[in-house]
């Protein structure tokens, strides 16, 4: 009988074991559900808190109201578009950031490449940095023009003309007068062999080119004004090889040697069309707007357009931008004139959309190097001023180029005081 008692009390423990089992179970469940956050969560006494009347309440409410719902959906909407706009305007403050201090980089890089870094001086005495560093020669570029200059340049300066066949008989009188002079650093870019051979037989300094398609056609058949457009291309390559030039025109004659009336102290350095102090130095221009009563009269500033069949162009980086960016709008668009794309790179300012050029500039006295508008309107009707002797006369306002050249070396080289009354001020047509 001992052993079924025993059996007995084990079968007793084994179903109290799996019933304390399951009692921990539902105990487990019931505390599960009342406190899912445990019992010492941040929340704790508002979690242990009993559902009151007022919470059911809410929830029911929250339930049985789309109009509140739909309030809350479009405060989230209105919020997130502000959250967007706000973004949009961070983002923007950064750029504007980011773009200042890589300004101020950029400037003190400049300062750094430039010289040392100074105090501002007393009033009265500071001057700005405007004669830029040149550029590092790089004979890589042209190794057979470099031997060329390098004979016939002197300070590394020269004068250079371009020049095809059609302008022949006014090269002719444009060389003779430089010689006349004295000068010796000069060359002629040749367009075409005729050219080429011509200033061999004349002793000339001359270069031609190697082969382009591109420059090629318009430089054997191309007029003055699509020739002219062709300088800006070629003389890059003056610069890189670290050689100052005075660009010439052959419409233009020699009386004194233009190196010493130079100043040299700018990226380019041209004469005037202008034919007054006004004209050629710049003026204020007042713009008369009667209907705007109080403020009727409006400042402009004006300056007649430097000539760019003249001018001195130093071996800079803000040099060979400019001819970089007259060839690129030259090669955009067709039917633009050299000159006035010339001067818009030279005096358009930046503004939105546009980086203006930082280059230099220097209007050359335009006496001595005089236009023929000067010349024909104003000098051979002065008694003194027909006294004074320019350096270079410039036919550039008038069509009939040749005979005026002549009249210009007979009235300053021959003496001949009535060689420049048989022509009009302006041009027959």
């Amino acid at each position: 009988m001992a052993a079924p008692r025993r059996d007995k009390g084990r079968a007793i423990r084994g179903s109290g074991i799996a019933i304390a089992i399951l009692i921990g179970i539902a105990l487990g469940c019931i505390f599960a559900f009342f406190f899912p956050h445990g019992f010492f969560g941040p929340d704790w006494p508002t979690q242990t808190r009993p559902f009151s009347k007022s919470t059911l309440q809410i929830g029911s409410s929250s339930c049985e109201s789309p109009e509140r719902v739909n309030m809350l959906k479009a405060d989230v909407v209105s919020l997130s578009e502000k959250n967007a706009q706000l973004n949009k305007q961070v983002r923007e403050l950064t750029e504007r950031l980011r773009l200042s201090e890589q300004g101020k980089d950029n400037a003190q890089k400049q300062v750094m490449a430039l010289g040392e870094q100074h105090k501002a001086g007393p009033f009265g005495t500071v001057k700005a940095l405007r004669t830029s560093p040149t550029v590092l020669p790089d004979e890589s570029v042209n190794p057979r023009l470099a031997k060329i200059l390098d004979q016939v340049a002197v300070r590394k300066e020269l004068i250079v003309a371009l020049a095809n066949s059609n302008v022949k008989t006014m090269l002719e009188v444009w060389f003779n007068s430089i010689k006349r002079v004295g000068i010796t650093n000069y060359l002629v870019v040749a367009l075409d062999d005729q050219i080429l051979e011509f200033c061999k037989s004349n002793d000339v300094p001359v270069y031609k080119r190697d082969p382009n398609d591109g420059i090629d056609s318009i430089a054997r058949t191309g007029g003055n004004h699509a020739v002219s457009g062709l300088k800006f291309r070629i003389l890059r390559e003056f610069l890189q090889l670290g050689y100052s030039v005075l660009l010439s025109d052959v419409d233009i004659i020699y009386l004194q040697n233009p190196f010493d009336h130079l100043y040299r102290d700018s990226d380019v350095e041209s004469m005037s069309d202008g034919h007054n102090n006004m004209t050629a130095y710049g003026y204020n221009d007042v713009f008369d707007e009667p209907a705007m009563g109080w403020a009727r009269y409006a400042h402009t500033m004006r300056i007649w357009v430097f000539n760019s069949g003249f001018f001195y162009i130093r071996p800079t980086i803000p040099s060979i931008e400019l001819l970089d960016r007259v060839a690129d709008r030259l090669a955009r668009q067709q039917n633009s004139w050299d000159q006035a794309v010339f001067n818009e790179e030279l005096y358009f300012p930046s503004h939105p959309g546009y980086d203006g050029l930082h280059a230099a500039k220097r209007t050359m006295d335009f006496y001595l190097f005089m236009n023929s508008k000067v010349l024909f309107k104003t000098v051979r009707t002065d008694a003194k001023l027909k006294k004074l002797k320019p350096v270079i006369v410039h036919v550039n306002y008038h069509p009939d180029k040749l005979p005026r050249m002549k009249a210009v070396v007979e009235f300053y080289v021959n003496g001949k005081q009535d060689a420049l009354e048989p022509f009009p001020a302006g041009s027959n047509w």
